[in-house]
């Protein structure tokens, strides 16, 4: 293939997840948008579970296996971020609730709340959600898979 034929990193993308889905028996549409630094694409379609996963374990694998083949040969850097209707952001709210209501069992209750066990991509969200709370603190323990969160009351 000569330099004029070769593909760009969102060309790559498209095709690896087209033929994913495809593999996958899902029918759905692969919509990719491009921000500066980041290639976001989204299979939209009636049943994209299968690409999910069990708490997104799937689709985070599918957007590992997405930024090396985007990226590869050293045709630039950036981020991609991979998601299945919309299945993020609700996991994301679902999160955020989890980290409110662990945050007042915390407070009231006066000690450590573990978290169940969850990727790195959820532990941040959490982390991010109540870093704007003082009277709370976050932190990960054990390893992964099994890495979890806890929610602590701060000490003063």
């Amino acid at each position: 293939m000569s330099a004029e034929e070769e593909l760009t990193p969102r060309e790559r993308l498209q095709e690896l997840l087209e033929e994913i889905a495809d593999a996958l028996g899902v029918d759905a549409e692969v919509r990719i948008s491009e921000q500066e630094d980041e290639l976001a694409a989204e299979f939209v379609g009636d049943d994209v579970a299968p690409l999910i996963g069990h708490h997104g374990a799937t689709l985070d694998a599918i957007q590992h296996l997405a930024y090396r083949i985007a990226y590869q040969g050293g045709s630039g850097r950036g981020r991609v971020s991979i998601d299945a209707g919309q299945y993020r952001e609700r996991r994301a709210e679902t999160l955020r609730g989890v980290a409110d209501q662990a945050a007042e069992t915390a407070i009231r209750d006066g000690k450590p709340v573990p978290l169940e066990a969850m990727s790195a991509l959820e532990r941040k969200v959490v982390h991010e959600h109540l870093k704007t709370r003082f009277d709370v603190e976050t932190y990960s323990e054990g390893q992964e898979p099994s890495r979890h969160l806890v929610v602590s009351p701060v000490v003063s």
